[in-house]
């Protein structure tokens, strides 16, 4: 097993949660908007071959979301992450961008593509779909929004527990306070994004679960489209949290492409 460690970065007048393992080159993996759960078995198999961090964002979980009450859009985010790996030195680096993450991933970019060696994203909002529609979170509860991530219901289990203890109902529900105050309008994805990542010629790798109930899996493909230098990957019964439902399949999408399979 990996030998996590944790510390605080001073970012913004707060103070961000870090969670960093491995060794080799340098990964961030951004979270969907629901938290991180912390050490999964996808960030241990990146850990064998990157040194991986995993941040929570402004506002959200353990990042004292009382100091970051003047953001009020997505790329205010997005600005805080690109600032976060620049002031830790990681740049130029690999980012894995999960759910939400992946579309503050795409955000970074269209700021600062040079700080990105190669992008993945997994299952991002962001871009609006052509046919269907993003889930509206904020009709369920968030236990029952985040059991909806999961085509296999005994994944969410294992993570979470079948009955999630307080502390995780309390987490999704400040994230989803943070979320719904910069995502709300358009509800998850930007109007512009589909133009402005047209200019971000990094490596990018696009993975979709093909059961993804949260964000259509039409999307996979018109990020595939918009991205000049993108390929499209997509798992079979596997849901929106793809980490978590086939943490081996992603693991071995992700080290191919970035040359480490």
């Amino acid at each position: 097993m990996t030998n996590w460690t944790e510390e605080h970065v001073e970012l913004l007048g707060g103070k961000i949660h870090v969670l960093k393992g491995g060794s080799g080159d340098p990964m961030v993996v951004l979270h969907r908007d629901n938290g991180s759960p912390g050490v999964t078995p996808f960030l241990e198999e990146m850990a064998k071959q990157f040194t991986v961090h995993v941040s929570t964002y402004a506002g959200y979980d353990n990042s004292e979301p009382e100091s970051y009450g003047w953001m009020v859009t997505v790329r205010d985010l997005a600005i805080a992450q690109q600032q976060l790996i620049h002031r830790m030195g990681l740049a130029p680096v690999t980012v894995v961008g999960l759910g939400y993450g992946g579309w503050l991933a795409a955000e970074i970019a269209t700021m600062s593509a040079k700080a990105f060696k190669q992008i993945v994203l997994v299952a991002p909002m962001g871009i609006q779909p052509k046919e269907g529609e993003i889930m509206d979170q904020f009709i369920l509860s968030t236990e029952n929004y985040v059991r909806s991530m999961f085509y296999d219901i005994t994944h969410f289990e294992k993570t979470y527990g079948a009955l999630p203890e307080f502390d995780w109902l309390e987490r999704w529900e400040t994230n989803r306070e943070m979320t719904s105050r910069i995502g709300w309008k358009p509800y998850m994805y930007n109007r512009a994004m589909a133009n402005l990542v047209s200019e971000v010629t990094v490596p990018a790798l696009v993975v979709w679960g093909r059961e993804d109930g949260v964000v259509p899996l039409e999307c996979g493909q018109v990020w595939a489209d918009a991205l000049p230098n993108a390929k499209l990957r997509i798992l079979d019964q596997c849901g929106h949290a793809v980490d978590l439902e086939k943490p081996q399949d992603l693991a071995k999408e992700v080290l191919a492409f970035a040359g480490k399979g």
